[in-house]
């Protein structure tokens, strides 16, 4: 089985990639959605978290505060790197948990917006950027999460350079135009994948 990792900046649409290449049978992970299991209530990490930032990290049903926590430590780099310091080894453990349950498949995806900023691309055996021009990124940000462009432009500059992240592509999805040209480009991602995998 090869694990691929899916990865781009944020408003590229990766979520949309991966939903397509689920309609097409093919086993998602997502880490994103890792991340919000390991700071469920019942989880231990979420203890650490209120136990280090204090009760503002806590709704009033006893969630993580995932607005405030995300403008917190975007403010403050150096509390950033604590909280990745505590759920990176934690979503790891939890992607190669769920690897080792999907043997029996071609491929399967690894969906990562941090797939190149950590030690998640390790885990794969090849790399599908979905890509799209920042101006393009920007705008989706800013409509998707009712975000201003300059917290956009904030958390686009956190994450790794267009060029460095294409550079590292072992496929390319061009996202800048509709759902439809997007869904084209997965179905002859997904062939050319099974075919490869000896399927």
């Amino acid at each position: 089985m090869r694990t691929i990792g899916l990865t781009g900046g944020i408003g590229s649409g990766k979520s949309a990639a991966s939903r397509l290449f689920e309609k097409l049978g093919v086993p998602v992970i997502d880490a994103d959605q890792v991340a919000r299991d390991v700071v469920e209530p019942d989880q231990p990490a979420l203890v650490e978290i209120q136990q280090h930032f204090g009760p503002e990290v806590i709704t009033a049903k006893g969630e993580l505060n995932r607005r405030w926590l995300r403008q917190y430590v975007f403010d403050h780099p150096k509390e950033r790197q604590w909280l990745e310091s505590l759920l990176h080894p934690l979503i790891r453990q939890n992607i190669l948990n769920w690897l080792l349950t999907q043997q029996q498949h071609p491929y399967v995806l690894l969906t990562s917006p941090l797939l190149l900023e950590t030690d998640q691309h390790q885990l794969v055996d090849a790399i599908i950027v979905v890509d799209v021009p920042e101006t393009i990124q920007l705008q989706r940000t800013c409509d998707r999460d009712d975000m201003s462009p300059e917290a956009a432009q904030k958390i686009i500059n956190t994450q790794i350079k267009r060029a460095d992240r294409l550079a590292r592509a072992d496929f390319i999805l061009d996202n800048s135009s509709d759902l439809h040209q997007l869904e084209l480009q997965v179905i002859a991602l997904d062939q050319q994948l099974r075919l490869t995998a000896g399927n």
